[in-house]
């Protein structure tokens, strides 16, 4: 990490390891040729990752990714944002705010669809439900965090009062933090949590 730092690295992505499996890794677990993964030692790990960056100019600005300032991901940046993208090419995945596509991965049909004047690609349509807990869960894993005006301009008042209701365990043991600008962000220690509680905001069909 030190040697990235020295580097002036401006942008560094880092992500928890995950067990896949089918993997060698996964069989040399189950075999107990190798411990399995230790959730407080990873826990450590990750608040000392994000103390050395912070302290050396870099922005925790989404769980896994550190940019000293203005370095965002342009592009991943889009998907936390909510913002329209377009894909092309085989596999590509395209969002417009309220429905999402993506084109099919065989190369050869995708050309023949493309010289037919044919978009190779499926869509769904996203629900209110799905734009809710998509925003909940892409917007409370970065800086910017869930803006409370924005849910109740996008969606709604009931919307709003679930989001608050929820929230308000999780910012009683200091896990969120709620801004005087109604901006909801992860803490510290919440930022170990941000899978559960984004899960426990979601509003289920």
């Amino acid at each position: 990490m030190q040697q990235l730092i020295d580097l002036d690295v401006p942008h560094i992505s880092s992500y928890s390891m995950t067990v896949e499996k089918k993997t060698a890794l996964a069989h040399m677990i189950n075999k107990g040729n190798t411990p399995t993964l230790n959730e407080e030692q990873s826990a450590e790990q990750m608040l000392m990752l994000v103390d050395t960056l912070t302290s050396s100019g870099y922005e925790h600005y989404e769980i896994s990714n550190f940019a000293k300032p203005d370095r965002y991901a342009r592009h991943n940046s889009n998907y936390w944002k909510g913002k329209s993208y377009l894909g092309i090419g085989p596999s590509a995945h395209s969002f417009n705010g309220t429905s999402r596509s993506w084109n099919i991965a065989n190369n050869a049909l995708y050309i023949k669809g493309i010289l037919a004047k044919e978009l190779p690609l499926e869509t769904e349509q996203l629900s209110k439900n799905d734009r809710f807990n998509e925003y909940v869960m892409t917007s409370l894993r970065t800086k910017w965090g869930i803006d409370i005006k924005y849910v109740e301009r996008e969606f709604g008042s009931d919307y709003l009062n679930s989001l608050l209701e929820n929230i308000e365990e999780y910012e009683y043991k200091k896990d969120v933090n709620i801004s005087d600008q109604g901006i909801i962000t992860l803490t510290p220690t919440g930022k170990l949590l941000a899978d559960q509680i984004a899960s426990e905001l979601f509003i289920l069909d």
